[in-house]
């Protein structure tokens, strides 16, 4: 197997008692930390009306990244498609492809990406789409952004501009196996989201590799895999600082969405309500926590478990400093660019 590679995908986490300016500025920051240390790709996820992170638009945030960095792959992380129009998407990631050739990522997604309420505003007075037509809407992406939508369609003689001869990276973004035949029959990459479900899908990415068909955009399968990381010098400090996360997921599941409250935040919640900090500590199938050593050896193992030589990371703290050092960790422990 080759080097494994590493990504990021960035929800733009809001911390308590800071704000969305400042967590998309820590955005921009990381974003550039990560070009330097030799990260493969840089995605920005799509949520909405929620407290606890400040990523709702990868469209505009794609360029603003790709601006300040020279060498690592853009991308969404990804676009909730059935929200949208696919000729305007086509039309959005063809001009970020024309603005910054050869580095832009198109991941897409079927799932709401916030509330009921919330998608019934992005969609404004429009009727959902049926998640049964979800191929169909895939298909109208993909035949615009490649201009390869057959004479028979009804609005064939429609161009996505700027035109031109290269298309952004396609990707399906999944966090079941619902998807595998929908990415695979099209020759699109496949993009499983662990951190999401917690469910291991590496059953779900060797179907794909193995009915994967070469399409106009990829010749051979490429997968990869999201998961939680968290790396700080030590052990016992990554824990310290995962209670964050344990307690932001615990208070989601609960319906109480407060941005991402601080370590010691979490620990006086979670003694308040009798729930033991081992007990916390032992769900890991979202995130893997510990010092360099300890995460290398997991994600080596996780790679390896799936079939695949790249995997995106996303690491949520309270604090942004210990988020930088979790990047430079892996960067160093993972010999990312050498």
């Amino acid at each position: 197997m080759p080097p494994l590679k590493l990504g990021i995908v960035d929800q733009s986490p809001v911390p308590n008692g800071s704000d969305a300016r400042a967590a998309v500025a820590a955005t921009l920051d990381l974003a550039r930390l990560a070009d330097r240390l030799g990260f493969s790709r840089y995605w920005l996820a799509e949520h909405h009306s929620t407290n606890s992170f400040a990523g709702s638009a990868p469209e505009v945030l794609i360029p603003a990244v790709a601006s300040v960095t020279e060498r690592i792959r853009v991308g969404s992380g990804g676009v909730m498609l059935p929200h949208y129009s696919p000729y305007k998407v086509a039309e959005q990631f063809r001009m970020l492809q024309t603005l910054f050739p050869e580095r832009i990522d198109l991941g897409l997604g079927r799932a709401p990406a916030g509330t009921a309420r919330a998608g019934q505003a992005l969609r404004y007075g429009r009727a959902g789409i049926p998640v049964e037509h979800f191929p169909q809407q895939l298909d109208d992406l993909v035949g615009w952004l490649g201009e390869t939508l057959g004479d028979a369609h009804p609005l064939a003689r429609v161009r996505a501009t700027p035109r031109g001869k290269d298309v952004p990276e396609l990707w399906m973004l999944a966090s079941s196996g619902t998807t595998v035949d929908v990415a695979a029959g099209r020759g699109l990459g496949y993009s499983f989201a662990q951190f999401i479900s917690g469910v291991d899908g590496s059953a779900a990415v060797r179907a794909y590799q193995a009915r994967f068909r070469p399409g106009p955009h990829r010749a051979e399968p490429a997968a990869n895999v999201g998961i939680g990381v968290l790396c700080a010098d030590t052990n016992e400090e990554a824990e310290w600082l995962s209670l964050s996360l344990h307690l932001w997921r615990m208070r989601i599941i609960r319906g109480m969405d407060r941005g991402i409250p601080s370590p010691e935040q979490a620990k006086e919640e979670f003694e308040q309500a009798g729930i033991p900090i081992a007990e916390v500590l032992a769900d890991e199938s979202r995130v893997v926590v510990g010092d360099p050593g300890q995460v290398r050896d997991a994600l080596l193992a996780l790679a390896e478990r799936y079939g695949v030589d790249e995997l995106m990371t996303v690491t949520v703290t309270h604090d942004l400093d210990a988020r930088r050092r979790s990047y430079e960790l892996l960067a160093d422990v993972m010999e990312l660019g050498r």
